[in-house]
């Protein structure tokens, strides 16, 4: 499922990774969503720091490595979120962890 990078009710916007696992990873076929208000059609995309996509889709699969953020009228510009083209990973859940939590990890080589 979808995992916000930031917390819920946030009235910023965010970027939700799918599969919800992070650091997020080129071969696991990583979908960014791109969540907050402003008026459909007004998604712009950052890549690497650089403009990178003009009226973009609200989402898309990543085919590039590199730090992606997202821009939406109203709520700003959304934490980054890197998507690593390493082949020997570990992974924790992609969502707000606390001292004390059970944890999931995933070793990918």
């Amino acid at each position: 499922g979808w995992c916000p990078l930031s917390p819920t009710g946030a009235q910023t916007t965010q970027l939700l990774v799918d599969p919800p696992w992070m650091p997020a990873v080129l071969w696991d076929r990583v979908t960014l969503t791109c969540q907050g208000s402003g008026t459909a059609g007004t998604t712009i995309w950052y890549k690497d720091e650089q403009h990178w996509w003009q009226e973009g889709p609200i989402h898309f699969t990543v085919t590039e490595s590199g730090t992606y953020t997202c821009d939406r009228p109203g709520s700003g510009l959304s934490p980054p979120v890197t998507v690593l083209n390493d082949q020997l990973v570990l992974q924790v859940p992609a969502q707000t962890l606390l001292e004390g939590d059970t944890v999931t990890l995933h070793c990918w080589v």
